[in-house]
Order: structure tokens, then C-alpha cells, then sequence
């Protein structure tokens, strides 16, 4: 038998031996007064306390002990006494291990030592936990386990606990933001019969009742623009999107999204919007705008300053000055070269030939010059403006540039935040030019929502942003996974 089965074992023989003395700890019940950090913050000798926690330390000593509970707030220490408990409730106390939950009263004192505690009167055990803790209680290192078993993780690492807190706050902010603006929130269908609003592999689900397949959402944007259709002007939803793609530092599969509108607003309107939305919630929730980014060690490896105002700068500006600098000054307008050219400098002077597949159209091979020479270089936030028709169908063309759209891409922390764009209102061109990215394919245009912009949809704003990469960029993270409680991970 391995150690962890023995201290399994271990542990049962203790539930047993509770039980053989008339007590189940899964069946008691407790109502704590207050949490542990407030008994501490409220301290007056004396005070009579009701606490609960998990026990995370354990101390014997003689006719004595100490340990130390721990709820969601923090820890505070137990002082029980035999000459107090009396001798069975002592007994009882002795079968308690890490772990385990734990009802207390006592009243507050302070130890010689100065550490506030709670000297006990009486305790009921809430659950007996069968598993021990992982070995490294105050830090798990093993990634494995930290992803795959989040519970240990949070068990373990306060630090973790504390960046899916502030996650919640951050989504709270950002909904008070945008009701304080008279955005009204709605939910819209995650099962959808044509998945639309990116390009981007849907998963496939079958509708037994109805005897057909369905898709899991791309993106939110076609059914909240129907709810522009139907007079509500400014609207958002954060929800899931799942896109049947790679898993990487910056993607999974399962994401949170939100989508904003707003009639009568257009690109500019959305710029305001973000940039004012994640500086508010910057504020609120951490109380800065400058946002340092830590190695393992502690060490600051960039700083993000989110003071406003955020930088714009034109796509085809930023592609042309990338490439002039990659070739030492070889290539002054990417934009003057003829498609076979470009394809063949980013190939070969730009080597990006693992960027670029075999049937990459000619705005796809500028997409990856940006992706990986522009977009990573991105730290400070950036609005990114008028991106080529080609990569967004669903906006307005640019007066000045009808090959390019009003759209902006908001990047921070080298990566995407959020994406806005004045959203293309009339029917025809918006029919033209679906039909034109589902390369003819009928069965992939969404004709419930083209009929609903032949009602009249006034023109608007839109904007998403991914959630999940706002936190990472707010709280410090490098990795996607760090702040999704459940990334996807491949089965054992």
C-alpha cells in the first residue's frame, strides 16, 4: 500500500471511530457568525465568536493544542484546552486532521506571542476529509495538478484564490459599467442552426428532438444586432463562445465573451467605450492604472499604463513600418507590392513561412505579417484602426479607404483585447459580402438575420471584448489557463 492509500485508510479508521461515538461530521450542522478575517479585523478581548474553516494547521500539545482554520477571508488560530473541553470532547478533538472542516466558539484573546486567536468553548466537526492535502500546502508547483484538479489549487495557493476573485469583480465592474449607461443585458442562444459572426470552426451538436445538427457559438454578435432590429438600443451579453480550434497561451476552446451595442453609435463611440470601461474597472477593482506583469521570481517584467489617452494607429501604417524595419529598409510599401511579391517577402525576407498556409488569400498573408511581427510588440494599449474589408465583413467601409473598414482592434499586453467596429446596416452590401466569406455556399449564409437588417436596423457601434484575456492582462497572468477556474485539458 502507498502512503497516500495508508493515509486514506488512516483517516476512514478515524470516521469510524467518530461515528462509533454517535457523531457523523457530514451531517452536523453550524452557522458561522462572521468570516475569520473580520473576527481578526474586530478584535476586543473577550468577544464571543462563531467560526468555520478548514483546518490547515495542527499543534498538540500535552493537554493543549493549536490550529488553525481557514475560510475564504483568511486564517485565524484555535486554542483548545482539555481542562475546558473536557476530557471526551478532547478525545473527540484529537481525531481531527488537515483538512478537515471545523465549527468553533470560544471567545478572542491574544497569545504571548501577539497572534489573535479564539480560546475554545466548544466545536462540532462539519466534514472529515478522506484525502490528505497535497504535500506543498502553502504553494502547489505542479501545474498537472493545478489545472486538472483546480480545487488543490485553491486549496493551496491564496494567491490563485485571490485572481479568480478579483476575475468575479472584474465582470460585476463591468457589468455595473455598462447598465450605469443604459446597457441592457440579455442572453442569446448558445445551440445556434447556422453559427455566424466570425470565421472560426464551430463543434457540432445533434438536436434529437428535432432531428437535426446544431452548433455551438462562435460568437454572440448576429442575434444581439436582431435586438437592434427590435428597438433596443443599447445592448450587451457576456457568455460562452466555443470555437473547435488549438489550445495555446492565448486561446481555449470554451472562452467568455462580451458584446456590446449601441444605435447611433459608430467605431469611435465603441473606442470611448472601452477605453473608459477597462480604465474604470482597472480603478475599482485593483486601484491603479499602471499594471506590472512578475516572472516566478517576483521580478517586473513589463509595465502597462493605462492611462488614458490610448494610442491609435492605422493597420496599414503599422504593417508598412514593421516591414521596412524587418528588411533594413528593403521594402518601403508593402501595399505597392503586386500579392505574389508580398507572399514571397513574407516567406522568404520576413520568414514567416510557417505562418502561412498554401491557400492564404492575399489579405491573410498580411494578417500573419501583424500577427507576428506587430500585435506582440503591442504592450501599451493600442487602438488598432482600419483593418482591410476582407477580415471584417460585418462593418462599414471607410470613406477615405474603401478597402479598409471602420474598425479598430484594441491590443494590450501584445495580444487582442477587444475589437469594434461601425456595423454595416445595409442589407444588400451586407448580403453581398457574407456571401462572398461563405465562397458562395447558401447553406452557410444566415438568412434569418439578413431579413431582419431588411426591417431596418439603425446604424451602431459594436464592440467585443475577451474577457478571459482582459483578465490576464489586468492581473498580472501569462497564461489563459491561470485565469479560467477550468481550462480544457486532454483526458488522461
Amino acid at each position: 500500500m502507498d502512503d497516500t492509500n495508508a493515509l486514506i485508510e488512516q483517516r476512514k479508521s478515524k470516521l469510524a471511530a467518530l461515528r462509533s461515538k454517535g457523531i457523523d461530521p457530514f451531517k452536523n450542522k453550524f452557522t458561522p457568525g462572521e468570516k475569520c478575517a473580520e473576527a481578526r479585523a474586530n478584535y476586543v478581548e473577550g468577544r464571543e465568536v462563531a467560526l468555520a474553516g478548514r483546518i490547515t494547521a495542527h499543534r498538540e500539545m500535552g493537554k493543549s493544542m493549536f490550529l488553525d482554520i481557514k475560510d475564504q477571508s483568511g486564517r485565524i488560530q484555535i486554542y483548545a484546552q482539555k481542562n475546558v473541553l473536557g476530557d471526551e470532547q478532547f478525545e473527540v478533538f484529537k481525531h481531527l486532521d488537515l483538512g478537515d472542516f471545523l465549527g468553533a466558539r470560544g471567545t478572542l484573546f491574544t497569545t504571548k506571542t501577539g497572534e489573535i486567536s479564539v480560546k475554545l468553548a466548544s466545536f462540532v466537526i462539519l466534514a472529515k476529509a478522506l484525502r490528505p492535502p497535497p504535500e506543498k500546502w502553502h504553494g502547489l508547483a505542479d501545474t498537472e495538478i493545478r489545472y486538472r484538479q483546480r480545487y488543490l489549487d485553491l486549496i493551496s495557493n491564496d494567491d490563485v484564490k485571490n485572481i479568480f476573485l478579483k476575475r468575479s469583480l472584474i465582470v460585476s465592474e463591468i457589468r455595473k459599467f455598462l447598465q450605469a449607461r443604459g446597457y441592457i443585458e440579455v442572453e442569446t442562444p448558445m445551440m445556434q442552426a447556422i453559427p455566424g459572426g466570425a470565421a472560426a470552426q464551430p463543434f457540432v451538436t445533434h438536436h434529437n428532438a428535432l432531428g437535426c445538427n446544431f452548433y455551438l457559438r462562435i460568437a454572440l454578435e448576429l442575434y444581439l444586432k436582431r435586438l437592434l432590429v427590435g428597438g433596443i438600443d443599447r445592448v450587451f451579453e457576456i457568455g460562452r463562445n466555443f470555437r473547435n480550434e488549438g489550445l495555446s497561451r492565448k486561446h481555449n476552446p470554451e472562452f467568455t465573451m462580451l458584446e456590446a451595442y449601441q444605435a447611433y453609435g459608430d467605431y469611435e463611440s465603441m473606442m470611448e467605450l472601452v477605453q473608459s470601461m477597462v480604465c474604470h474597472v482597472a480603478q475599482t477593482v485593483l486601484g491603479t492604472l499602471i499594471i506590472d506583469h512578475k516572472d516566478d521570481e517576483g521580478k517586473i517584467v513589463r509595465t502597462i499604463d493605462l492611462t488614458p489617452n490610448w494610442k491609435r494607429a492605422r493597420y496599414k501604417d503599422l504593417v508598412r513600418d514593421a516591414v521596412h524595419e524587418k528588411t533594413a529598409g528593403k521594402i518601403n510599401d508593402w501595399f505597392a507590392l503586386d500579392p505574389a511579391e508580398r507572399r514571397r517577402v513574407a516567406i522568404e525576407d520576413l520568414q514567416l513561412a510557417g505562418d502561412i498556409a498554401a491557400g492564404y488569400e492575399d489579405f491573410e498573408v498580411t494578417g500573419a505579417v501583424f500577427e507576428k511581427l506587430i500585435e506582440p510588440n503591442l504592450i501599451q494599449p493600442t487602438f488598432v484602426t482600419h483593418l482591410p474589408m476582407e477580415l471584417v465583413p460585418l462593418a462599414k467601409a471607410s470613406p477615405e479607404d474603401p478597402t479598409t473598414v471602420e474598425v479598430f482592434e484594441c491590443c494590450i499586453n501584445g495580444q487582442e483585447i477587444a475589437p469594434a467596429y461601425s456595423e454595416q446596416n445595409d442589407p444588400i452590401e451586407q448580403r453581398e459580402r457574407l456571401a462572398h466569406q461563405a465562397g458562395g455556399e447558401q447553406q452557410k449564409l444566415d438568412e434569418d438575420f439578413l431579413v431582419s437588417l431588411e426591417h431596418g436596423m439603425p446604424p451602431a457601434g459594436g464592440m467585443g471584448m475577451g474577457i478571459d484575456r482582459l483578465c490576464m492582462m489586468l492581473l498580472g497572468q501569462e497564461s489563459i489557463r491561470d485565469v479560467i477556474l477550468f481550462p480544457q485539458l486532454k483526458p488522461k
